[in-house]
């Protein structure tokens, strides 16, 4: 018989914590056939070349054409999805207005939508008459400013949720604080909010340029796939595929693999690095 206010033995075996090693087994099995798949697929495709067909795929003018119009293109589309994503990462984390809930919908669009809806989105629009205006003085579709276009108009609204995003790790306390020192809106933001959000800027624009270089749909449906004129890597991926040339194909892909592996490791080595340290008031 056991003392008064003492457990017996046989009560702690009724009340002993399960062992939590089936629940993390299941876990690693059912995340790790994932990442197992997709390690697969890049071991697939490194195993499918050689290391000469590789570079001889890449001595092809067509593809060294593709390289270089992707990466130009994907710069001045990340140049470009920053000077907007800036100010509308600002004015959503800092301000209320009516509307807003329909203008976060909006800024949306372009992630959950399927890309060639995009793509045929732009077509149409090119084809009204406000379009027809702006191509008396640029060339748009079927041409080079289509391609950052089309690019633009995905890789922008990854850009916005991350510069959101930043500005909301931000507090305003600081802003707040500059204002009453006698600085304006445009100089506390300029003075002490954007100093603080540089590293979410380096985040936003090296994810927008990655989603930029993997754009295929708009970019087919809006500007085509034409040799050493639209052709950027993955309608290169496309034409080659398309002629049964799947080295070459091949040899492009694992490019592009090392290209987005190298930005997201960047995104990553950035977003650890917030929140961020910024001027002090």
């Amino acid at each position: 018989m056991s003392e008064p206010g003492r457990t017996s033995p046989s009560t702690l075996r009724e009340h002993r914590v399960p062992s939590d090693a089936p629940f993390l087994v299941c876990l690693c099995i059912l995340g790790g056939v994932y990442v197992v798949l997709i390690a697969a697929m890049l071991l697939a495709d490194v195993s499918f070349t050689t290391v000469d067909s590789f570079f001889a795929s890449l001595r092809s003018e067509e593809i060294r054409y593709g390289i270089r119009l992707s990466l130009i293109s994907c710069s001045l589309t990340a140049l470009l999805s920053l000077w907007i994503a800036v100010p509308i990462g600002y004015l959503m984390s800092r301000y209320h207005f009516r509307g807003k809930a329909v203008v976060d919908a909006l800024l949306d669009i372009p992630i959950v939508l399927p890309p060639l809806v995009i793509g045929l989105s732009l077509l149409i629009l090119f084809r009204m008459p406000v379009g027809r205006f702006v191509e008396r003085f640029i060339p748009v579709t079927y041409a080079v400013p289509g391609i950052i276009l089309a690019q633009l108009m995905v890789a922008c609204a990854f850009a916005v949720r991350t510069m959101r995003t930043s500005f909301d790790q931000i507090s305003p306390r600081q802003e707040q604080v500059a204002l009453t020192l006698g600085c304006s809106k445009s100089q506390a933001f300029w003075l002490v909010v954007l100093p603080q959000a540089r590293r979410g800027i380096l985040a936003a624009g090296t994810l927008a340029w990655a989603r930029a270089l993997g754009e295929f749909g708009p970019i087919l449906i809006f500007c085509g796939a034409t040799r050493l004129r639209t052709e950027v890597m993955p309608t290169t991926v496309f034409l080659e595929l398309s002629v049964g040339n799947i080295e070459a194909a091949v040899a492009v892909s694992l490019l592009m693999v090392m290209a987005a592996a190298v930005v997201l490791l960047l995104v990553r080595v950035l977003g650890r690095a917030a929140p961020l340290e910024g001027t002090q008031i």
